[in-house]
């Protein structure tokens, strides 16, 4: 089974946004895979997902559950076919610390998931997220990414 981790910095909002998303797409698309979420920072561990953040999964459909935001591991690393970082920050910080394996890529590609925790903008930060987990989804479903 495909196992995917969304990477954000202190994930509260963007990571498990992206993990919720990706999980109802490949649900929707009866396509089993394993979907986390885990941040760079360890700032925020123990914390659920930001209010604004529930709220706008809420108003778009999206089912989630009680979260423990966490730093991610290296078990939680080593383990998954693919690590998606939401912005090019968090893609150089795994770089830095787990070094090029082939299997980090940035969701957008070219451009990052602006950070909603400084522009409240919740509605694009999750518009941003659906497009990249959609996306993203095509090439699994395409075998273009393992």
């Amino acid at each position: 089974m495909l196992k995917i981790i969304f990477v954000c910095h202190g994930n509260i909002c963007r990571s498990p946004m992206a993990e919720h998303i990706m999980k109802k797409i490949a649900l929707d698309g009866e396509f089993p895979m394993d979907i986390t979420s885990a941040g760079v920072s360890s700032e925020e561990s123990g914390n659920d997902i930001y209010p604004p953040a529930k709220a706008e999964l809420r108003k778009n459909g999206i089912p989630f559950s009680y979260h423990r935001a966490h730093r991610i591991t290296d078990s939680e690393f080593f383990s998954s076919n693919l690590v998606v970082a939401l912005d090019r920050s968090n893609y150089r910080r795994l770089i830095s610390r787990f070094g090029e394996s082939g299997k980090t890529l940035l969701l957008l590609g070219d451009r990052d998931v602006d950070d909603p925790w400084y522009s409240g903008d919740f509605s694009t930060a999750y518009h941003d997220i659906y497009r990249g987990c959609t996306c993203l989804f095509e090439k699994i479903k395409k075998g273009v990414l393992k």
